[in-house]
């Protein structure tokens, strides 16, 4: 398929803005692919969609304060970093993206926080806007990572026009995040509130866990026309036999098995055996699914509205069928669904 068969044009006042006031309260817009048919559901409806050992894989990964603000050395200048990856422990090296990233060069020190507490050198530039930084922090590593958390702030998606609240640390969060390395949040899994995880838990229905740490690379639009071309960055990734196990047995009694985001279906579909069944996985994956594709795993799974021309869209052509996701799509447009990652959910089952 060609990157021009996933253009669609998409109004501003789509994009949610904000959370809503409960998890649970999305929309729901529910595409059963053998019937070719639609419907319209709230998300805590899928207590009475799914059932006793259906299994839902989950990407526990949890989200760090990855952007700062520090001002550069002499001019005062303020400098925006986003934190990518740890690349050193000891040595406290950072992969960071810098804007405006013309101003920041090799040997250039920023200066963050009132008190210039925490200063980082430049030592390395990787891309355009790629830089390796190596903090000057005098302290045990504990105390440096509390200071990197209160000086850095929620890294909300730029799509997002307005200021980080308080409220967003909470928010942008998926409520069983546990594994700190992410920069972005899995945010299909931010429709499920403690209350609905609960309910889903007392009527038998299962959790795999997975930890896929999302990179900023996930979200970055596809700019080649032969998809096959495009080359993902890689992610973090690790998958327990625990998990495993979970997963095996509900594709044994031929349950459903529900991949909770298209994070936790990569993480899946990365570490598959040559009996189809779920493998342990402790590594890196730059997994790019896009149509066709043949899934191993999962037989349903749980999604938000993503960016025309994204990975994202790509994977949800390839399991739902792309003259079906396109009709889901415009329908979705055509009924006010609110997009991305504060927006409404999507099951295709």
């Amino acid at each position: 398929m060609k990157l021009s068969q996933f253009k669609f044009d998409l109004p501003e006042e789509f994009i949610a803005q904000e959370p809503l006031a409960t998890r649970h309260d999305a929309r729901l817009l529910v595409i059963h692919r053998k019937e070719r048919r639609i419907e319209h559901r709230s998300f805590k409806d899928i207590l009475e969609i799914f059932d006793e050992n259906d299994v839902f894989v989950v990407n526990n990964t949890k989200v760090f304060t990855a952007r700062m603000y520090g001002q550069k050395e002499k001019t005062g200048a303020q400098i925006e970093v986003f934190l990518l990856r740890e690349l050193n422990h000891d040595l406290r090296l950072w992969d960071v993206l810098v804007d405006p990233a013309r101003k920041i060069r090799v040997g250039n020190k920023l200066y963050f926080g009132d008190d210039d507490l925490l200063v980082a050198e430049v030592i390395d530039n990787t891309t355009s806007r790629g830089r390796t930084l190596r903090f000057l922090f005098d302290g045990p590593y504990d105390e440096f990572r509390k200071k990197l958390t209160e000086l850095g702030e929620t890294p909300i998606p730029k799509y997002i026009n307005r200021e980080v609240t308080p409220e967003d640390a909470e928010r942008y969060q998926t409520i069983y995040a546990k594994e700190e390395g992410a920069v972005a949040a899995p945010t299909a899994g931010l429709h499920f509130s403690k209350h609905l995880l609960k309910k889903l838990e007392i009527k038998g229905v299962g959790f795999a866990e997975v930890t896929l740490h999302v990179g900023l690379g996930t979200f970055n639009p596809v700019e080649v026309e032969d998809l096959s071309k495009h080359k993902m960055d890689s992610e973090e990734l690790k998958i327990s036999q625990e998990a495993c196990d979970i997963v095996n047995a509900a594709k044994v009694a031929k349950k459903r098995i529900c991949a909770v985001g298209t994070t936790s279906m990569r993480a899946i579909e990365s570490s598959v055996s040559s009996q189809r069944t779920l493998n342990p996985f402790d590594g890196w994956t730059n997994k790019f699914i896009f149509p066709p594709h043949d899934f191993s795993i999962a037989n349903c799974m749980i999604t938000n509205f993503h960016t025309p021309k994204s990975t994202l869209l790509m994977m949800i052509s390839a399991f739902c069928g792309h003259d079906l996701m396109k009709e889901a799509y415009e329908i979705a447009v055509k009924e006010n669904y609110k997009f991305y990652s504060y927006g409404d959910a999507m099951l295709i089952i």
